[in-house]
């Protein structure tokens, strides 16, 4: 099976807060540095959120679980807010069982993690 490793990890400014960082693609140790620069490239302020949107993820790895986890302690650290959205069913069922639903939210809709985070 041929892989082409596309990822894809826009952000959408928000006319208030929170930001909307969409990933789309495989997630994986090929691609996880081109999220990670987007993480180090946002600002987190106390009380801002960030969204990450995942409804576009086709594949994720260990790497980029870790990925997903550090975004959320320096989230955590700044004091701001942290959402996953659009998560597979299977991908969440990974996250149960390693315990990281302790950790995150999870939403349907990046629509539904915005207004969580407002």
């Amino acid at each position: 099976m041929q892989h082409d490793h596309d990822l894809t990890v826009t952000l959408q400014p928000h006319p208030v807060s929170p930001l909307v960082l969409t990933v789309a693609g495989d997630l994986d140790h090929h691609t996880v540095p081109r999220l990670r620069a987007a993480l180090d490239d946002l600002t987190l302020a106390p009380g801002a959120g960030l969204v990450i949107d995942l409804s576009g993820l086709t594949f994720c790895d260990s790497t980029g679980i870790s990925a997903l986890v550090s975004a959320h302690q320096r989230a955590q650290d700044a004091g701001a807010a942290l959402a996953l959205a659009g998560l597979d069913p299977e991908i969440i069922r990974v996250f149960r069982i390693m315990g990281l639903d302790r950790l995150f939210s999870f939403h349907d809709t990046a629509e539904k993690a915005i207004a969580s985070l407002q």
